[in-house]
């Protein structure tokens, strides 16, 4: 579980019960919520294929799992790779196995036979693939990001001209006047609070995987040259920080 992610969502909700305090009631609007969150989903629909859409609740779930492997146990893994293949040969690895299928198939196709120019051209095309694959979802929550403040201010024009409809009527200048700005607020809320941060911490987690999946390539590649597993980590061990290499 990723306690950022909880750690922050938690503080957002907090800060909008304290400031609400009281007054719930007062920042309840129906209406506002079904401009916002209706014309947000409408929206996402209109942008974007079924097929996409029906990946959200996916997407959505890495912003809140942090990522099972880190990059100091691939480190470790490649290098003991290294040190087997270097004692019995690159077929040992045959019987090495792997949680991360980006590995694993790496693993495989050194056991295959493949040279190191396959096994670049493979790989890069997976970690392409993978970079375009998390575009999509990427995409999807930062135009969620750009919709709620629209949606927002779509709900406010209509609260404006329901109140402009009604001026002859003062009691029902105020219930309009707030459903006008309640629409703005939501909108805002949602973009900031969720889907904006969402979308930058999904930016985060995709560079993150394409890093480790460019060391694995590296590694790897190491190991079909024949690279000394010293020589190899300290090289791995370069993209770490100069505080994660002593903790390392």
């Amino acid at each position: 579980m990723d306690k950022a992610t909880i750690i922050g969502i938690v503080a957002a909700l907090l800060i909008l019960a304290f400031l609400s305090a009281g007054k719930v009631v007062m920042f309840a609007s129906s209406h506002a919520a079904v401009v916002v969150f209706g014309g947000l989903i409408a929206s996402t629909f209109v942008k974007f294929n079924l097929h996409d859409i029906k990946k959200t609740s996916a997407i959505m779930g890495k912003v809140f799992l942090e990522p099972k492997d880190n990059i100091h146990d691939i480190i470790s893994q490649l290098v003991e790779m290294s040190n087997i293949c270097r004692k019995d040969g690159i077929l040992a690895l045959e019987k090495y196995k792997t949680d991360n299928k980006f590995l694993q198939n790496g693993i495989n196709h050194c056991v295959d036979g493949a040279t190191p120019e396959f096994l670049t051209d493979v790989l890069s095309k997976e970690i392409e693939y993978l970079s375009h694959r998390h575009h999509v979802g990427i995409t999807m929550f930062e135009s969620m990001g750009e919709a709620a403040p629209a949606m927002g201010m779509v709900g406010t024009l209509i609260g404006m001209v329901e109140l402009l409809a009604n001026m002859e009527d003062p009691s029902k200048i105020g219930p309009a006047m707030g459903t006008a700005l309640l629409a703005t607020c939501y909108g805002a809320i949602v973009a900031n609070m969720l889907t904006i941060p969402m979308a930058i911490k999904l930016i985060h987690y995709s560079k993150e995987e394409q890093l480790r999946c460019t060391i694995i390539m590296e590694g790897l590649l190491g190991i079909l040259k024949g690279v000394n597993p010293r020589m190899l980590e300290y090289s791995l061990r370069s993209v770490l920080s100069t505080r994660d290499r002593e903790t390392a």
